[in-house]
């Protein structure tokens, strides 16, 4: 398994809250972000919470200048953060648009551009997006949602091509319904109907992704780059 420092946005709950945990626990020194303060009380003392908006390129710039003089530069990022702003699109807001897009693409792209570099100069790093099944499949109500996610596909392979020869990867995971904050909203005859358009027949759990996400860090999946990898249940299949 490499071994090295994480960078995982979004991290204070859900999917990222899970990552940085299981990463923490696994011996990873582990910076994980949120636009909040935030603290997990299960991560051990390899856990690091930072307060950041990914959005703001100077925020990153002041993070970044922090943990290269902590020596704590990642050599793995985790391009977790995301915000929902759902709304059928004759309805949807200019800014419900613009701050999907900013934080769910704009935000892996300030991230990743920063980061990349150091990876670069060692010859090794990994770089794994959380996207989303509806990227792939689309959803109504989330064409701003949706859009962002399907961005990252793009993304993931375009980038996957440039940094190959630097022993680097780029790969996305694009989870289907996961019992998270995100789909707490759902009732019960919600999740009845998407249950049933699920062959495994049961909603995710964070560690169904966490699981993958720590795959893909490690030295197992070094041959695996440009890929999107639906964790859904098989929801959706080509």
């Amino acid at each position: 398994m490499i071994k090295g420092n994480v960078f995982v946005s979004g991290a204070s709950r859900g999917i990222g809250k899970n990552i940085a945990t299981l990463f923490s626990n696994n011996g990873f020194k582990v910076i994980g972000t949120s636009r909040n303060e935030f603290s997990i009380a299960d991560c051990n003392d390899n856990f690091i919470p930072l307060k950041l908006d990914i959005t703001s390129r100077e925020n990153i710039n002041d993070c970044f200048n922090y943990l290269k003089d902590k020596n704590l530069l990642p050599n793995i990022l985790i391009n977790n953060a995301g915000i929902t702003a759902d709304q059928i699109f004759m309805r949807m807001k200019d800014e419900d648009w613009d701050n999907v897009i900013e934080t769910n693409l704009t935000g892996t792209f300030n991230l990743s551009k920063i980061f990349i570099k150091n990876m670069i100069k060692n010859k090794n790093g990994r770089i794994i997006n959380i996207s989303s099944v509806s990227g792939l499949m689309g959803n109504p109500g989330q064409v701003n949602y949706a859009s962002s996610k399907a961005a990252l596909s793009g993304f993931t392979k375009s980038l996957a091509k440039e940094v190959g020869s630097r022993n680097i990867t780029v790969n996305s995971v694009a989870p289907g319904y996961i019992d998270t904050d995100m789909t707490s909203f759902l009732d019960a005859d919600a999740k009845e109907k998407i249950i049933n358009n699920i062959p495994l027949g049961r909603i995710g759990i964070a560690s169904d992704v966490s699981e993958l996400v720590m795959f893909l860090a490690s030295d197992e999946a070094s041959y695996i780059t440009g890929q999107t990898i639906s964790v859904d249940g098989g929801l959706l299949m080509y």
